[in-house]
């Protein structure tokens, strides 16, 4: 066993354009103030990282770590979430999505997918540059819009979908593999991958490729009603990263999963500061724990009712408080008979 690292802070819902929100010195040497020791750093923000830059240039990423290395803080891993989704959008989607791509690609489909295509295929590289082992992500949706099969879904539609799913990230997963960097898919509602099932319909496709991994997250299963523990225990030797964030699902006579289309402080699947919610935390550490994770805790803030400068003040105690420094020995190592074979044999009535 090892001790899970962190706390990390995942940098995405805190950009801002004011000090010290707008730089990536200055939202480290702030959160470091709080008792992070690592940052994951969405990719698509240049302000903060130039992912192009960091795809071909080592001493890029070496000015990166080293500005970071100054305020005690280092990079947990990169994130291609804006760009993952693009990967794969669903038509009725697309007007919306087209603000996560530059203006060149927008309304032009292929134009856009090729853009995330290779933005997440650097990614890689970047990775590699900046001696990380994993990265995270999102797998984008093709077959999202017919989760809920009326009319009848027509036969075939979803393996389709997942074929082509495959197709497109297949040689991603292959650059992530000649970089020795897992890809760490984050299961989402409103991603095709979001559950442990399309998980394994996805795997299937890609051929078990060995660096489809997931990025856990506990708050997406809960708001859905899924045994989230026990996802460890089926997936653990898949999950390669961790965001720790807390939800809670409060279901009423007039809402339930779906929430009604009300706004997130309305809505009885919600998720909430570290704490706030309904995630047991202690077990999900534990777990982690016994089965040799050996990544980060990242806090990634997503509530409705807390700021987010306050929830990550709280979020770095929260996360080392449930950190398990592991034992390197059995409790009852005191009591240890010292018995050799031939004991062993009598004691069995074998001598």
């Amino acid at each position: 066993m090892r001790t899970i690292k962190g706390p990390a802070l995942f940098l995405a819902q805190f950009v801002g354009d004011k000090s010290p929100f707008d730089t990536l010195e200055g939202i480290a040497e702030w959160a470091a103030g709080f008792g992070y020791k690592a940052v994951q750093i969405p990719s698509n923000e240049r302000r903060f990282f130039d992912l192009d830059r960091a795809a071909a240039s080592q001493a890029y990423c070496d000015e990166i770590t080293g500005k970071l290395a100054e305020r005690g803080i280092v990079v947990s891993e990169l994130s291609t979430h804006i760009q993952g989704q693009l990967v794969a959008v669903p038509p009725a989607y697309a007007p919306m999505f087209d603000n996560f791509a530059p203006p060149a690609v927008r309304g032009n489909a292929q134009a856009r997918q090729d853009w995330a295509i290779d933005q997440v295929t650097k990614g890689a590289a970047a990775s590699r540059r900046l001696g990380l082992t994993e990265s995270v992500t999102f797998s984008g949706a093709l077959a999202w819009p017919y989760v809920y099969p009326w009319p009848q879904r027509p036969e075939g539609l979803i393996d389709e979908a997942f074929r082509e799913l495959a197709r497109r990230w297949r040689p991603i997963l292959d650059a992530y593999d000649e970089a020795g960097v897992d890809l760490c898919f984050e299961l989402h509602p409103c991603e095709d991958l979001f559950d442990g099932v399309t998980f394994e319909m996805f795997l299937d496709h890609v051929g078990n490729h060995k660096r489809c991994n997931i990025n856990y997250d506990a708050s997406h299963f809960i708001k859905q009603g899924l045994d989230y523990v026990e996802f460890i225990d089926i997936y653990h030797e898949r999950i390669k990263a961790f965001h720790v964030k807390d939800a809670e699902f409060n279901p009423t006579g007039r809402q339930g999963v779906f929430s009604g289309y009300q706004p997130w402080l309305k809505r009885a699947a919600r998720d909430r500061s570290l704490g706030d919610g309904q995630v047991d935390f202690r077990k999900i550490f534990s777990k982690l724990a016994e089965y040799d994770f050996a990544g980060w805790a990242v806090y990634e803030w997503e509530d409705c009712l807390m700021h987010p400068e306050e929830a990550a003040r709280r979020g770095a105690p929260f996360i080392s408080e449930h950190i398990i420094r592991v034992t390197d020995k059995t409790f009852d190592d005191f009591a240890g008979t010292g018995a050799d074979r031939q004991t062993t044999r009598r004691l069995l009535g074998l001598a």
